[in-house]
């Protein structure tokens, strides 16, 4: 889906019974909630608590590719990173993995915009809000 950088955010989950479907496997739905744990345990991670509480990312658009199913007792290892910025808008990058087959079971290509906390508009992303996600970023 994008150019990997070096270093991607690491983020492990475990399976629930409350994940799997009438199918056997982890509902396609649960991929997506994963994508988007994965997303906000980076950004609780690189950005400081003032940033936190000043902004917020609502999501606008999701692209998600599934590759394999997931199943009960299974470790997921998320990986994430970002791409370049556009106004508000910044496109965030998300693989999930078997941990223990190393198979890639699904990639997702989420956009996010970021909104000023206190008045839940858009605000376009600066270069301090850029430079939190450098060592995760494609800079494409």
């Amino acid at each position: 889906m994008s150019g990997k950088p070096a270093n991607k955010f690491r983020h492990c989950i475990q399976v629930q019974e409350s994940d799997i479907d009438e199918l056997g496997h982890v509902n396609n739905v649960i991929y997506l909630r994963w994508v988007q744990e994965v997303a906000a345990a980076h950004w609780n991670t690189v950005a400081p608590a003032p940033m936190k509480e000043q902004y917020s990312w609502v999501v606008i658009r999701h692209e998600i590719d599934y590759h394999r199913p997931a199943f009960m007792g299974d470790t997921i290892e998320g990986f994430t990173w970002v791409g370049t910025h556009e106004g508000a808008k910044m496109p965030r990058y998300v693989s999930l993995y078997n941990a223990a087959s190393r198979e890639l079971l699904a990639e997702a290509k989420t956009t996010w915009c970021l909104l000023d906390a206190a008045s839940m508009r858009p605000r376009r992303i600066s270069e301090e809000i850029s430079n939190t996600f450098s060592d995760y970023s494609t800079g494409e």
